[in-house]
């Protein structure tokens, strides 16, 4: 039989990045062994939906690289079918009415077991297990009881989830056997959990993948970060392609601890791939992200500062405190200022023929030698009235890009300021 898998969100608020994690995991499986991934929506509870969380999903998994096969389902497609279905359990003796309600009859001895294909073999004992309440009173079936359902109807193979399902598990199972249905292979993947050791929540920093393309990440960058989450091919390998994702992932490699969410190493990733990227493909991205941002800075300006700030951020959204001084004017703190210096540096800039970087370089490392001062000391003022920061792209190059009138404008209003 071939794979087919299924990932299921709650449409309550935006995708968490931990659900991302784990529909990543089921496609990377579906797709490297010719199998289907499917996206169902899990909205059963009607009174938790929230509208736009659907397309919020959709959205984020196609930025991310993910696709589905079909189109996405709802669970509540299968209400009629889940109301004849526990009327047949009736008939059979396998569930009752209750107050309105349909249970299904757990067994009292026993155990109910499952061999995990990430945890191993589990055992509940069935004296632990309730009778499940099957369709509520109003006429719609719970998700204990429409999720296996529709996994049963769905012909799904493998269910790859949150071990936070795992107390659901043999309930499901219990359930599935009485529709006569076959149970699928069941794999829980680990918790993600933040530095602290507590699941990922919004203290933690971003969460949702909208947050996380935001700020700048690669969705290359994200989607081979997220599989290393609980998930390592070999121990060593760390930057892989989507194609080399799909072709090594297994879950024998899963691991059953919670795995941890290092915003720092996501950050060194992000950047590794920011750096292979060819100037003219970084510059598309970079245009395209401050686009979709508002920011209306010339084209042609933000492609020219590839060269000075491909190799030094990590993040896309970094670059508008970076290098925005390149497209607006800016604040230098006059405590870092010397007027001297500047108004020496002015001096030197001023004979600077032609504008570029090397010329510029050439009269700064004069400057330094005339004034009997380390660069420095001779830099820093510089630096801080062309571009307000301590930190900022390379001093030479900066100044070739942003020119010589308006370079040697700055410099001389700083001077200005603290003489």
């Amino acid at each position: 039989m071939s794979v087919r898998v299924r990932m299921a969100p709650s449409p309550t608020g935006f995708l968490h990045i931990g659900g991302v994690r784990t529909f990543l995991f089921n496609w990377l499986f579906a797709r490297g062994r010719g199998g289907e991934c499917l996206l169902r929506i899990e909205n059963t509870d009607t009174s938790r939906e929230v509208e736009e969380s659907v397309a919020q999903i959709e959205r984020s998994l196609r930025w991310l690289g993910i696709e589905w096969d079909g189109e996405t389902t709802f669970q509540l497609d299968v209400m009629e079918r889940a109301k004849k279905e526990a009327q047949r359990l009736v008939s059979e003796g396998a569930a009752y009415e209750d107050e309105g309600a349909i249970r299904i009859r757990m067994p009292d001895e026993g155990s109910t077991g499952w061999d995990d294909a990430i945890k191993g073999r589990i055992e509940v004992a069935n004296v632990e297990l309730e009778d499940l309440v099957l369709v509520r009173s109003d006429g719609r079936p719970t998700y204990n009881f429409a999720s296996p359902l529709e996994d049963w109807l769905d012909g799904i193979t493998h269910v790859i989830r949150g071990d936070d399902h795992v107390s659901n598990t043999p309930k499901q199972i219990t359930l599935l056997r009485a529709l006569g249905a076959e149970p699928p292979v069941y794999a829980h993947v680990p918790s993600v959990f933040g530095a602290d050791g507590k699941k990922l929540s919004k203290r933690h920093g971003a969460v949702s993948v909208d947050e996380f393309r935001e700020a700048g990440y690669l969705s290359e960058a994200l989607m081979n970060f997220l599989a290393l989450l609980g998930w390592a091919p070999d121990g060593e390998t760390t930057i892989m392609s989507r194609d080399e994702l799909v072709e090594r992932f297994t879950l024998e490699r899963v691991g059953s601890s919670p795995a941890t969410f290092d915003y720092a190493k996501l950050d060194w990733m992000n950047g590794v791939y920011l750096r292979a990227l060819p100037p003219e493909a970084y510059a598309e991205r970079l245009v395209a992200y401050l686009r979709e941002r508002g920011f209306d800075w010339p084209e042609e300006r933000i492609r020219a500062s590839v060269p000075l700030v491909q190799e030094k951020i990590g993040r896309l959204g970094e670059f508008p405190a970076f290098a925005g001084f390149l497209f607006h004017d800016v604040d230098p703190d006059p405590a870092l200022l010397d007027a001297r210096i500047l108004d020496a540096a002015a001096s030197a800039l001023e004979a600077v023929e032609p504008w570029t970087a090397a010329a510029v370089e050439a009269a700064l490392k004069q400057l330094c030698d005339d004034l009997g001062e380390k660069p420095r000391t001779v830099y820093l003022p510089i630096r801080v009235a062309v571009t307000g920061s301590r930190i900022s792209p390379g001093l030479y190059e900066s100044l070739e890009l942003l020119g010589r009138e308006t370079s040697l404008a700055r410099i001389r209003a700083a001077a200005e300021a603290v003489g």
